[in-house]
């Protein structure tokens, strides 16, 4: 876990990637028991106009906050986290899916041992997040 008094506000999380597969997907659906069908039948997906199948938006969600507690070391040090979904991630049928890549800067230093993130979240040239905000508390 980095400590307070080593950030400064600029300092950079170190970018991270996940790759998303189709079979991920199918076992999202299975955990979090959201079934919809743009997550996992791509004919139906491409008939209300996506682009094809997509991620489910918790599931990109999870995987930018999974980038802020690896950084952090303690997923308990994450006192808030928020995003807003800008664009579906979709996801290939083929062995490569999509690939989801998120940075980091640190935007404030707050009392009490906190620090402000700002979050960046692409696949591709797009962003998926916009508004992304974390806060850390760190020792």
């Amino acid at each position: 876990m980095p400590r307070y008094d080593e950030v400064e506000v600029g300092t950079e999380l170190p970018a991270r990637t996940f790759t998303i597969t189709r079979a991920d997907l199918v076992r999202y659906c299975g955990a979090s028991g959201d079934f919809n069908v743009i997550h996992w039948n791509e004919r139906i997906a491409k008939a209300v106009g996506l682009p094809d199948v997509i991620s489910h938006g918790m599931m990109t969600m999870a995987q930018t906050g999974r980038a802020v507690t690896d950084w952090a070391g303690d997923p308990g040090a994450v006192r808030s986290y928020s995003v807003r979904f800008s664009r579906p991630v979709a996801v290939a049928d083929d062995d490569e899916g999509a690939t989801l890549t998120v940075s980091g800067t640190v935007e404030e230093k707050l009392d009490g041992g906190r620090v402000v993130l700002g979050l960046t979240a692409t696949v591709g040239d797009s962003k998926v997040l916009t508004a992304a905000k974390a806060v850390v508390q760190l020792s």
